[in-house]
């Protein structure tokens, strides 16, 4: 059986497991709060994505622009150093290179 709604308001009767209905949440017998503003938005007038591509694009940008010249100058060298690797020893290993120097084995 339901309570009424007078019921509800906070009477002496008895109601539910305990006897007593104590009230929503925050109402639990105690005083009444005084001085608490509660302020609410509705979840349609929310807009939790607003202005995250935009932030995202210029936020990329700004951190990759401040660590750019710490890993491009070993990335460069690296990459120099290897293509003259390989064409060296593609070099060595060709008909060329093998005259050249294949009496210093």
């Amino acid at each position: 059986m339901r309570p009424s709604q007078i019921m509800r308001s906070g009477g002496d009767s008895p109601i539910g497991k305990y006897g007593k209905y104590l009230g929503g949440w925050g109402n639990l017998g105690s005083q009444t709060q005084r001085g608490i503003i509660h302020y609410g938005l509705s979840a349609n007038a929310q807009r939790p994505l607003a202005g995250t591509l935009n932030a995202a694009i210029f936020n990329t940008w700004r951190r990759f622009s401040h660590q750019v010249l710490y890993f491009a100058p070993p990335l460069i060298l690296g990459y120099v150093a290897m293509n003259w690797a390989i064409e060296r020893n593609e070099y060595l290993n060709s008909k060329e290179g093998r005259l050249e120097f294949g009496e210093e084995e």
